[in-house]
């Protein structure tokens, strides 16, 4: 049984995937991949809807934010599983391994907000097409947009403020790629049912009752779709909102299969990959889901890349 040092520790070691010698150059060179197409495509995405007119609507707008959201969390973990990867241990201070774990929650809670403003939208445009111009103006857009993150920042603040506090003692090693919340926790040598507390607390307030919110408006949305008497109208009609709702199912199905599974020794491999669906293939796939399913997306990518090689022509 390895002994606990109970002298407050000052570097944290980020094992990440230590079953995987054999295949470090294939892993590497993908995340390498899945990291930079990420950043290009979700770079691509809020460059096409500042540079044309045509998408300066609320769905885009939020789109944006989502894609900012995306970029933030991908920075903050990806660099970092590349690096645990070349070194085999990422040596990161407690404060350093604090700051990650609070730009990794903003992340997620802004997503959380972000998803369930969208969801709105398409409530609104679907649902109430009479009243969706009324409400959803650009002061509700930006209305949304600022309190979405400076309540995921100023909440994840207090809660981070609260973590910061807690005497971490040894041994001083997280089997996990980047600082979460649980591997942090389990480092704790002082009582941690303040945390608790606030982690239910805000589990409820970001996570529980946006998924509620979203649960309820899919509900009326598929119930309004299904009235509508031609076959176009309702493919039409879902088209609008399929690519939320795919993004949505995905990082909401990852994110509660974390968060609800055992924490069992045996099922940290399994809660690893999951993470690694959350925090790497969510921000990957977000804008290749919208871009694919997006005609208005397609466009404009076309003439900016037409635009570009004419200019370089």
């Amino acid at each position: 049984m390895q002994e606990i040092n109970l002298t407050a520790i000052t570097v944290i070691h980020l094992l990440g995937f230590q079953d995987t010698h054999s295949v470090t150059f294939t892993i590497f060179f993908l995340l390498l991949v899945v990291y930079c197409v990420t950043i290009g495509g979700n770079l691509l995405i809020i460059v096409l809807v500042s540079y044309s007119r045509s998408l300066h609507t609320p769905m885009y707008f939020f789109l944006t934010q989502l894609s900012v959201s995306d970029l933030i969390l991908a920075t903050v973990i990806v660099p970092n599983i590349l690096h645990t990867i070349v070194d085999k241990d990422n040596i990161l201070s407690v404060p350093g391994c604090i700051t990650q774990f609070y730009f990794f929650s903003v992340s997620e809670s802004a997503d959380c907000l972000l998803l369930t403003v969208m969801c709105y939208d398409r409530y609104l445009a679907i649902c109430r097409p009479l009243h969706y111009t009324l409400i959803v103006n650009r002061r509700f857009c930006l209305t949304m947009v600022v309190v979405t993150w400076m309540t995921s920042a100023f909440m994840m603040l207090i809660h981070t403020l609260t973590i910061s506090k807690l005497s971490l003692c040894g041994p001083n090693r997280i089997v996990h790629f980047f600082c979460d919340l649980d591997p942090i926790l389990q480092l704790s040598c002082s009582d941690i049912s303040v945390v608790k507390i606030e982690v239910m607390m805000l589990s409820a307030v970001l996570v529980g009752i946006p998924f509620f919110i979203i649960l309820i408006s899919y509900i009326c949305i598929i119930a309004t779709i299904l009235q509508i008497p031609s076959t176009i109208g309702r493919h039409k009609a879902f088209s609008t909102c399929s690519s939320h709702l795919i993004v949505v199912s995905m990082y909401y199905g990852t994110l509660l299969c974390v968060y609800l599974a055992p924490n069992r020794p045996q099922s940290m491999n399994v809660t690893k990959f999951l993470s690694l669906m959350y925090t790497v293939v969510t921000p990957l796939m977000n804008p290749i889901i919208y871009s694919l399913r997006n005609k208005d997306l397609q466009n404009e990518a076309k003439k900016v890349i037409c635009g570009f090689y004419s200019n370089i022509n």
